[in-house]
């Protein structure tokens, strides 16, 4: 087996154990996952190996600040509105029980209130999810829009803790979705730049074995791609398509 693949599957027992224990290794067990696939311990290779686990949100020896991975623009805008709600979501524990029931009680003012006092914790798991491809700050945005909707469907819940945990399971889910479909998303935009980078090489070929600019109608005929198809490739690329006859673009 190449070095390689027998590194590749090292770190990746070193990920179904730290996945077992919270996202976190010792340096201990790094080491014995390495020697049992024969790399020796050097300096650099440990040095690697803890760079990739960072990108995993692995901590070695304690679990990462969410902090070590989030972008200094996260960080700041994280500053600026912990900061605005400084002092909005105060309350002692006494005051967030009795908010609680009487939002459960269908009380209009207490679920406002109870949306103030859970705002800090919409952040809390916000940085939980960070760095997986979207911005903190439209994470945040979808756990409150969760919170908010959670705090009207706590009638009939059987017990503070219950609604506390339906709060917070609620704005989880809303982060995951979020950041699932935005996954997808870019797994289709990749898709749809792929096409287009196909019809502009095969404009380019047409042209040049015709010697002038191909009409979208030609394209359609060399690639078996409808002209609706070729004319969004074309969108997708702001135009930007030397060697197609765009008079028809919009045909």
């Amino acid at each position: 087996m190449k070095e390689e693949q027998r590194f590749a599957q090292a770190l990746e027992r070193i990920c179904e154990r730290a996945s077992e224990q919270g996202n976190v290794v010792s340096e201990e067990q790094v080491r014995e996952i390495l020697t049992g696939a024969d790399f020796p311990l050097e300096e650099a290779q440990l040095e690697l190996v803890r760079e990739y686990l960072k990108g995993k949100k692995i901590g070695i020896g304690e679990p990462l600040d969410p902090f070590d991975y989030l972008t200094q623009e996260e960080t700041d805008y994280l500053d600026s509105y912990l900061e605005a709600l400084a002092g909005l979501a105060d309350a002692s524990e006494g005051e967030k029980e009795a908010v609680t029931l009487s939002a459960m009680a269908g009380d209009t003012g207490a679920r406002h209130r109870l949306i103030e006092i859970f705002l800090p914790q919409v952040t809390e798991i916000a940085k939980l999810y960070a760095g997986q491809g979207v911005f903190l700050e439209d994470l945040i945005g979808e756990g409150n829009m969760a919170l908010t909707m959670a705090a009207e469907m706590l009638e009939g819940v059987g017990s503070v803790q219950e609604a506390h945990g339906m709060l917070a399971s609620m704005i989880m889910e809303a982060m995951e979705t979020f950041i699932s479909q935005n996954a997808e998303e870019g797994k289709t935009g990749e898709k749809l730049a792929g096409r287009a980078n196909d019809v502009l090489e095969k404009a380019k070929e047409l042209a040049e074995a015709l010697g002038r600019k191909v009409t979208v109608e030609e394209l359609a005929e060399e690639t078996g791609l409808s002209a609706e198809r070729i004319r969004e490739a074309v969108r997708i690329t702001a135009d930007n398509i030397d060697y197609l006859d765009t008079k028809d673009m919009h045909g």
